[in-house]
């Protein structure tokens, strides 16, 4: 074989195992952004409530939350490539179940539980894999390139769900989650496996504790749009008038912190633990784990917007709504893959923190531009600055936090890893719905007040009423609402008024405090070395 046909060869395996790579990131990003826009559509189907199918989100997110570090370990333990590929196993399996699922409890058990502790398994794989396939040089881009085939998941997720519900069934969108599966299956015989040198074992205490505390926190911060964050909501749980939303961070806080000096005994005594303690003080590391967290909190908190001022707001179709997404991917794509090609010496430090820049002009500009004569167009430069910068600081973060440490490490990273950004998109999400909906509220009622023609006796009713939460309701939602309640047609009109401007001031709040928060990012950014890794291959 002559030289250049060995790159050739070398050139399209490589190639090979980023497609194979990245279509696993792809498919674990789809799953809740492709079912938002079909809550309603499943949850007819299976002769549940909207709720309902709202808990199997959470309670998917909940269960990659809570085992994540441990998947990251058992990939050390089983061997990063077949832990990945058992991983896809259970997944399929998981999409086979809730394809065929007939109701609550099956669906429950096939996209909850299976597929949460199959992307537990595949998430922190990928990261150890790409350490394992990639000289160091090359890792910011393929590194880049996976992350961005998640982030475009996120973004062309409601495009697919829109098209399979409104077109086919919700159903097809799991089938056809087993058919990628397949795919991915066929297409991981050439992806390396780093050896396992020496022999593991896990730390069951430390796995329960990290469980627990991770699960806490996180179901805490997703019970919060309906309990409260802090003054309880009506009927919502409380211990000694305060929100149990904030026991449960209190308890995952304190479970965390028992873990780690559990952690630390456990080195103490020459026994290996589930997390080595000194990763957590690894400059590196910890920087672009800070960077991960505030990234998935911008962004979750824009995908949970933007949508929301689409469909709701100005009246899109879920087609038209996830069309309007897509430009976001073409910057975050390009971004991603050119920066590491053209510019492989470039200062990680300086690409963050463009990066963190662009979200935060995405962003402000964003909310300067709704307006109540807005149309869908608004959005498109806005999220191609959002793009831009996703891409920047996914072409970058993932060789920041793996070269920072051994590659034997990289599993164990991994887990640590997707446990942040899983931790930063349950906060974004929630902090940008909890700011939209109490922007609204006040808006909302300081609107109607100050309006003559609504009689204070109704403005007292509706004040009491959306003390228990108000939902972000279109124009046709209302004015249907007010008619079955015989409503006469000026105080209809004047709470449609009132919606409308209630739900641009709701969004502007929201999109105000994921500006903020990529602005905090900013001063974390000097822990980002400046300089690229390089390794000592060839």
């Amino acid at each position: 074989m002559t030289p250049q046909a060995g790159a050739a060869e070398k050139s399209a395996k490589a190639r090979l195992v980023l497609l194979t790579l990245a279509a696993g990131q792809f498919l674990m990003a789809l799953d809740s952004s492709v079912m938002n826009v079909s809550i309603a559509t499943v949850a007819e189907d299976l002769g549940t409530t909207v709720t309902g199918v709202q808990g199997a989100i959470t309670a998917y997110t909940l269960v990659m939350a809570m085992f994540m570090i441990p998947g990251g370990k058992v990939g050390a333990i089983i061997g990063r490539k077949r832990a990945f590929l058992i991983g896809c196993v259970v997944y399929g399996c998981g999409s086979l179940t809730t394809a065929l699922a007939p109701n609550l409890t099956v669906l429950l058990i096939g996209w909850s539980f299976l597929e949460g502790i199959g992307a537990s398994l595949i998430l922190p794989a990928i990261v150890a894999l790409v350490a394992g396939n990639f000289v160091t040089e090359r890792r910011p881009a393929a590194y880049g390139l996976v992350a961005a085939a998640g982030a475009i998941a996120i973004a062309v997720g409601p495009l697919i769900g829109g098209v399979a519900t409104t077109y086919f069934s919700w159903r097809w969108v799991f089938a056809g989650e087993v058919v990628l599966v397949l795919c991915i299956l066929l297409l991981a015989r050439r992806v390396a496996d780093a050896p396992v040198d020496e022999r593991h074992r896990i730390d069951r205490f430390g796995t329960v504790l990290s469980a627990l505390g991770l699960g806490s926190f996180v179901y805490g911060v997703l019970r919060s749009d309906e309990w409260g964050w802090f003054q309880p909501k009506p009927d919502a749980p409380a211990v000694f008038g305060i929100s149990l939303v904030v026991w449960l961070m209190l308890l995952g806080i304190l479970l965390v912190w028992l873990f780690l000096r559990w952690e630390a005994r456990l080195v103490a005594q020459h026994k290996e633990p589930l997390v080595e303690p000194a990763l957590l003080q690894n400059r590196g590391l910890t920087g672009g784990l800070t960077m991960f967290f505030f990234q998935y909190l911008v962004q979750m908190g824009v995908f949970f917007v933007v949508p929301l001022y689409l469909s709701v707001a100005l009246g899109l179709s879920a087609l038209e709504t996830g069309a309007r997404l897509l430009p976001l991917s073409l910057t975050l794509l390009a971004a991603a893959v050119l920066i590491p090609k053209l510019l492989p010496d470039v200062s990680p430090r300086r690409v963050v923190r463009l990066g963190i820049l662009a979200l935060l002009a995405g962003t402000v500009t964003l909310m300067a531009a709704l307006d109540a004569d807005a149309g869908a167009e608004v959005v498109t430069f806005p999220l191609l600055l959002v793009g831009l910068g996703m891409g920047a600081l996914a072409s970058q973060l993932g060789s920041v936090t793996v070269s920072a440490v051994p590659d034997e490490q990289s599993a164990e990273v991994g887990g640590v890893q997707n446990a942040v950004t899983n931790l930063g998109a349950s906060i974004g999400t929630a902090l940008a719905g909890s700011i939209l909906i109490a922007a609204l509220t006040t808006s909302f009622l300081t609107t109607i007040e100050q309006n003559p023609a609504v009689p204070a006796e109704t403005t007292k009713q509706a004040s009491v009423e959306l003390q228990s939460g108000v939902p972000f309701l279109s124009d046709a939602q209302v004015k249907t609402a007010l008619e079955e309640a015989g409503t006469s047609p000026e105080i209809t009109q004047a709470a449609l008024d009132a919606n409308a401007a209630a739900r641009l001031d709701g969004l502007r709040a929201a999109l105000a405090i994921l500006a903020l928060s990529a602005l905090l990012a900013l001063f974390f950014t000097g822990r980002i070395p400046a300089t690229q890794p390089r390794s000592e291959r060839a």
